[in-house]
């Protein structure tokens, strides 16, 4: 299960360095074989590769009336593997389509993680919170 955020720097060419606390299950468990999509909420996806690839069989095989969502899933994944140095380049596209600048933060999510722009997250968690707590979680607590 990964968890926690990371404050992280893209390098002149678009290269992330996995978060040191990751890397080696990441080496352990996909090799470094990782994949990105797009998410509509402005993210990106980084999913170890066999972790994307059972997502992928099941999103293959969704209704023509999903296309246009496997479009974004699908049409939008890349395939990467890290370096030697624990880093992968994120393709411009998607880091185009995520509006990644240099300061970006990593979340782990359980079995994938959440690539953000900083200063996106911090925008989209300030206008949760504004919001609050929805219905569906009335009977959460600590």
């Amino acid at each position: 299960m990964f968890q926690g955020a990371s404050a992280l720097n893209l390098d002149a060419k678009g290269r992330m360095s996995i978060p040191a606390r990751h890397r080696d299950v990441l080496s352990l468990q996909c090799e470094g074989r990782i994949t990105l999509t797009k998410h509509p909420h402005g993210c990106l996806l980084l999913f170890p590769r066999p972790v994307w690839e059972q997502h992928r069989e099941q999103i293959a095989g969704w209704p023509m009336s999903a296309r246009a969502w496997q479009r974004i899933f699908l049409g939008n994944a890349s395939d990467v593997e890290m370096d030697t140095a624990g880093r992968i380049l994120i393709a411009p596209e998607l880091r185009s389509a995520a509006g990644l600048s240099r300061d970006v933060m990593v979340l782990g999510m359980g079995s994938h993680f959440e690539v953000w722009d900083a200063a996106k997250l911090a925008e989209s968690e300030a206008e949760a919170i504004a919001k609050g707590m929805p219905d569906v979680l009335n009977d959460f607590s600590f």
